[in-house]
This record gives C-alpha cells, structure tokens and sequence, in this order.
C-alpha cells in the first residue's frame, strides 16, 4: 500500500486535476489519496472566518466572500464531472447551505475553535469533487471523511494526534477489502466529539505521514509543482541544485530551519518506521525527484540556503542590570507559549535575551507589553534571516557581503545570520 498527498497547486483549477489521471491511470495497488484545498481556498476560508468573526454585522462582506468560493467550486465541478444528476452536485450545495447559515448566526468567543469550523471544507469539497472525478474517469474509490478515523484532542488550529484510537480507527474505516483506492482530506481531523480540528498550515503532508505510519505504507509520495527538494528556494536563487537523496536526519534540520518544501512534523512518523518520502512533480512525473530516507553511508551535500523574511529581533534585559537567569527566562517563554509565537533564532549573553521570529504585529505589541515594566525591550523589524547549511566560506560571503549582519552563529554544519 502506499500514500500520495496532492497540495493545492496540483489541483488549483479543472485542467490541473486532469492532469492528475496518467499518475493514477495504471496504479494497481491498494493507495490512500491524500487531498489539500483547491489553489489559495484555504486563504479564502480564513479570510471568510476572520470577516465573520470580527465583522459579523457585515453581512454584504460575509455573503460576497462565500459567494466566490461557491461560485470557484461550482466552475470546477461542472467543468469536471460530465453526469450533471451526480451526486457530488448535491453533496456541495448542502455544504453551502450550511456555510451560509452557519455565517448568518454568531460566532463564539473563541476564534480558533470557529476557525476549525470552518477552514476544512476547503479540504471536504476538493475531495469530494476529485473522488468524484476519479470515479467518473475509471479510477474506482472511495471517498472518506477523515475525521472519521483521524482523532485529536480538543487544542483548536494546531491539534495533536491521539495516535492509539486513530490507529483503531484506522484500520477499521479504511478498509482494503473493500475497495482498493481511498481519497481523503490532509490537514484536518476530529475531536471524539466530531468538531473539526485542524493540524496546523501544511499539515496536509503530515497527514499522509500518519496514514502511513499507521497503516505500514510501502512510502509516501508528495506530489508538487517543484521537482523535489532544491538548496534553495527556486522564487528567490537562481540556478538551485535540484538534491537527489537527503536523510530523515537533514530534512528535520531543513524543516526545523524554516524550508518550506516539507512540513516539520511530517518526518518523524516516517522515520519512526524508516518509510521512504518521496517529492516529485505533478508537471513531470517520469523526473525522479527526491527520495528521503535512512542511509548507511554519509550523503555529500551542497551548501542548502534558507530564507525567512519578515522577521522581528526582540532583545531583553531586566530593567535593574540583573542577570538573566532562569526565572527570567522561564517568564518569557511562558509568554512565547501563551501567545504561539515561535522563536526562529535565539540568543542570549550575561544581561540580554534575543530572539528572532515571524512578525505578527498584533503578537509581539502584546507580548512586548506583557514585558515592559520589568524589562528594557528593544526590537528592530523587516529583518531577514539566512541559514545555511553545509555552509562554506564562498556560500556566506555571497549572501552577508554589504549587509548589516545583527545576529550571528555558527555549528559544524550550519551557519544563521540574521540580516538587514
């Protein structure tokens, strides 16, 4: 049995999800589909959840937004599905109806909880309608509501696995004597309850990774629109090294630095059962991509270059000279975790703390608030922060040379500078 994730690139539009059927046309083995939103409907959603939740009076807003994303899916599913009386037709417009009135009622006070709501169903109607398609083309499955089999406790936007009554339920909903091919939703889960939760942005990957550490998978294919795994991000570097092979152990690193071609809880699962993560290319899929598994011998890599811009620097010191010590910092990080803000970067000498991160300005004015009357806080924004790994001398001078560099640190593998 294996595993094939598609992200929302690789079905954005009709033509997109056609070209998807000579990847599955001669696929006779037991698969798990694994299917993310259609294109940037997950920003949408979370665009409609925030205007219903902040600005719940606006009705016209709220009812445009919606309007849209209906009016998105209805194109693609009429485009796709021949059979004008197949039930994917009925099945979407009942899922409106409810986002409708769902948005014409009050939200709660707890906007995660409201936000897990609502997001999914980028992922229950993309879904849907590819199952539907696949069906219709001659690739026979069934469609299943993950939330039916992957449980979470109750932590909204960003759930943990409970990983003993998934692997129950697992076995149970997906079935391989029944049918041969499963299509199922990434990113999202349930509670036991059944209110939807979800795994956090980009959790589609890590979703294919539970299924296939549960169900013993053969491997895990993600399918995108890169060729693999490059060093560098093809948008911002020019002439990137496509990377053939990698280990578990480099693609945490990469993943825990910021590289956003694989999601950081996605790796350990596989790892955990030395199940081989295949990235290709829905455009090519005769290119080999790249393979990530365990090897018994030492992989020689290129200099791999990681960006994250718009980044904060935040220094603190006590406001009485004192020392950083232990209850300082545990008084931080409480405030870190309070407010989910994760450091990229951190640093720290005899009187100051440093931390670098993604900038949130609504996070960091409360957290910087929390702080001040005890602490001098310093911050500077619109930073950059590079990391290089496997790093050489010729690698870092042609990303600092004429830039103020305000933070640096070196390992044996790794060099972080973070940049103005």
């Amino acid at each position: 049995m294996k595993v094939y994730k598609f992200g929302g690139a690789s079905i954005k539009n009709a033509e997109s999800v056609r070209n998807l059927l000579p990847i599955l046309k001669n696929v006779d083995e037991k698969l798990i589909i694994v299917i993310s939103a259609m294109g940037k409907i997950t920003d949408s959603l979370v665009e409609l959840a925030e205007i219903w939740f902040y600005e719940n009076e606006n009705i016209e807003k709220i009812e445009e937004k919606l309007n849209t994303i209906k009016d998105f899916h209805i194109q693609i599913t009429d485009e796709l599905i021949l059979d004008k009386k197949n039930l994917i037709f009925k099945t979407n417009e009942n899922i409106f109806t409810f986002m409708f009135s769902k948005m014409m009622s009050m939200p709660s006070l707890d906007f995660d909880f409201e936000y897990d709501q609502i997001v999914p169903y980028g992922e229950i109607l993309s879904s849907g309608i590819v199952s539907a398609f696949f069906n219709q083309e001659g690739i026979s499955n069934r469609w299943v509501d993950i939330g039916s089999c992957l449980k979470t406790e109750s932590y909204f936007r960003d759930a943990h696995v409970d990983w003993e009554l998934t692997d129950k339920l697992c076995h149970k909903v997906l079935n391989f004597e029944r049918e041969q091919i499963y299509v199922t939703q990434g990113f999202v889960g349930s509670t036991v309850r059944n209110l939807r939760t979800t795994l956090g942005r980009e959790g589609s990957d890590f979703t294919g990774a539970v299924l296939s550490y549960i169900l013993d998978a053969e491997s895990l294919t993600v399918w995108k629109d890169v060729e693999g795994i490059f060093n560098a991000d093809p948008k911002y570097f020019k002439n990137p090294v496509k990377l053939n092979a990698i280990s578990y152990h480099e693609a945490i690193e990469l993943a825990y630095y910021g590289a956003n071609v694989i999601h950081p809880k996605t790796l350990k699962p596989l790892q955990n059962k030395n199940i081989p993560l295949y990235v290709k290319t829905f455009l090519n899929p005769e290119i080999e991509g790249t393979l990530i598994k365990n090897f018994d011998y030492v992989l020689k890599l290129v200099p791999i270059y990681i960006f994250k811009r718009n980044q904060i620097l935040v220094s603190i010191s006590p406001k009485n000279f004192s020392f950083i010590v232990e209850e300082n910092m545990s008084r931080i990080f409480a405030k870190l975790a309070e407010l989910r803000i994760k450091a990229n970067l951190m640093q720290n000498s005899a009187i100051s703390f440093s931390i670098c991160a993604d900038y949130d300005k609504v996070k960091f004015e409360t957290f910087i608030d929390s702080l001040k009357n005890d602490f001098v806080v310093k911050y500077n924004t619109d930073l950059e922060l590079i990391t290089i790994r496997h790093y050489t001398k010729e690698a870092v001078d042609s990303q600092i040379n004429g830039r103020s560099v305000y933070i640096q640190q070196k390992s044996r593998n790794t060099a972080r500078f973070v940049v103005k």
